[in-house]
């Protein structure tokens, strides 16, 4: 026997296959209705329920700069025209898309490497333009094309699932009424007795619903913020543009120091005038711990201090240029205070760096605390944030001493290194007139919402992939 809602779809589909709109429409009932009959069908081996899915591949941006410009190798093999010298050619490429550009040609058989040089042992094909041309008009390319392209991340794909119904050929079939609703109109007059109830399927996929969510990573910022807030901390926000005072100087970093290196820092062309209190008080003791010490117990790092060099605008590198600033503010202890915001720094795009990303940045200002303080504030943040396995590595930061590097185990990938830790060396301290022992630490959020969202690529958080978005689950803690 067959409930009215399957020989309905029987009689008005008759044997074919039909997908789930087109039954809906033909047979003049809801969709969900034509997948719960379909389903109830078959069950009974009246009708068979198929799941096709298709995708449909597309450039990535790195593949369309590829297609317009050329490949890493393609570069590469240009360059081997003028010189074979790996310094050379690293120089002239860069060392990310050298590293990518030799591994493929050494893939490929096409070169070897001796004594530091380079030399090509047979001309390469580039045929991974042709493919890239291929999927950006539409047109299909082998699957062993495809899992290279996916591969080296030059494509990426959307899927369509549909679902059909293939109704097969039925016997003459007797209608059953079944109650599918029970309302409180049936109970109170008994119809009920006697009549079949129509059986609950959970396992019959119904018609998705897309709720609004807040994005995966502001969930995991959140988070972070959450765990501080409960701890006990102060958050505190700052300048996205910042003195070099504050974001170098300040944290005892030589004025000759690499980071402030153009290929890491974003200047600006104008100076700041940084006010008559910092030049009174902050400035001058900080230029003579530099110089020479001051009364810290320190030698400096020599040479003369310049104060243009700290007048420079800068976007800030880390957020350790708002706590810093913040503890020269609020000089006496206690003080726990936590920062998450955004910072720059002129990094090669990849899957791994950004040139702007987030950073958390910690500090804990008091007399009675010590290294073992910082690394078990350190272990309770990364547990509650679900990583059981922590352990701290030794490190070197110019502004603290002791340095660690805090990591975490994930499995399959091993341990991995989150950000940095340390005290604030009295160099950075005492000049400031900071009084007592400061814990410190900076961790990228970036790597952590990787790890916790089970990414590859950093550059995942901030495209608009509609898809991943809606397939991210909601994990509530």
């Amino acid at each position: 026997m067959l409930s009215p809602i399957e020989v309905t779809l029987i009689k008005e589909l008759g044997k074919g296959k039909y997908s789930v709109d087109e039954a809906a429409k033909k047979a003049g009932i809801k969709r969900d209705t034509v997948l719960k009959a379909s389903y109830l069908l078959q069950e009974k081996g009246y009708a068979e329920v198929i799941t096709e899915v298709t995708r449909r591949y597309f450039l990535t941006d790195e593949g369309k700069m590829y297609l317009d410009r050329g490949l890493p190798e393609e570069k590469l093999v240009k360059l081997l025209e003028d010189t074979n010298d790996i310094k050379e050619l690293q120089q002239k490429m860069g060392k990310v898309e050298f590293g990518i550009a030799l591994g493929w040609l050494r893939k490929k058989g096409a070169v070897e490497i001796r004594d530091g040089k380079i030399k090509l042992v047979k001309k390469p094909e580039f045929k991974e333009k042709e493919w890239l041309r291929a999927i950006a008009e539409g047109k299909k390319i082998g699957e062993n094309e495809l899992k290279t392209l996916l591969k080296r991340k030059l494509i990426d794909f959307d899927e369509d699932k549909e679902i059909y119904v293939l109704i097969k050929d039925v016997p003459e079939v007797e209608i059953c009424e079944y109650i599918s609703d029970l309302t409180p109109e049936l109970i109170k007059s008994g119809k009920w007795k006697n009549k079949k109830f129509l059986k609950y399927d959970i396992g019959v996929p119904a018609k998705d619903i897309f709720a609004s969510k807040l994005h995966p990573y502001e969930r995991i910022i959140r988070e972070c913020r959450r765990i501080f807030l409960e701890m006990g901390f102060t958050e505190i926000k700052g300048n996205y543009i910042q003195p070099a005072f504050w974001n170098f100087d300040a944290l005892f970093q030589p004025q000759d120091h690499p980071a402030r290196d153009m290929q890491d820092t974003f200047y600006l062309e104008k100076y700041v005038g940084l006010n008559k209190e910092l030049e009174d008080s902050y400035v001058e003791r900080v230029r003579e711990t530099h110089e020479n010490g001051w009364i810290t117990g320190s030698t400096g790092w020599g040479g003369k201090w310049d104060f243009n060099k700290a007048r420079q605008l800068v976007l800030r590198t880390h957020t350790t240029a708002i706590t810093i600033h913040y503890l020269a503010l609020n000089p006496e202890p206690p003080v726990k205070a936590f920062c998450i915001d955004r910072v720059y720094r002129r990094e090669t795009i990849d899957s791994t760096h950004l040139p702007e990303f987030d950073q958390l940045e910690g500090v804990v200002l008091d007399r009675g605390v010590g290294f073992k303080h910082l690394l078990g504030m350190l272990r309770e943040f990364f547990i509650k944030m679900g990583f059981e396995d922590v352990r701290f590595r030794p490190g070197y930061f110019p502004y603290t001493e002791p340095s660690v590097e805090p990591e975490v185990y994930v499995e399959e990938l091993g341990w991995i290194e989150l950000g940095g830790a340390g005290i604030f060396r009295k160099e950075v301290t005492e000049p400031l007139g900071i009084k007592g022992k400061v814990l410190a630490w900076g961790l990228g959020i970036g790597r952590l919402a990787m790890l916790r969202l089970g990414m590859k690529d950093l550059r995942k958080l901030y495209q608009p992939d509609l898809g991943w978005l809606r397939d991210c689950p909601v994990v509530r803690r």
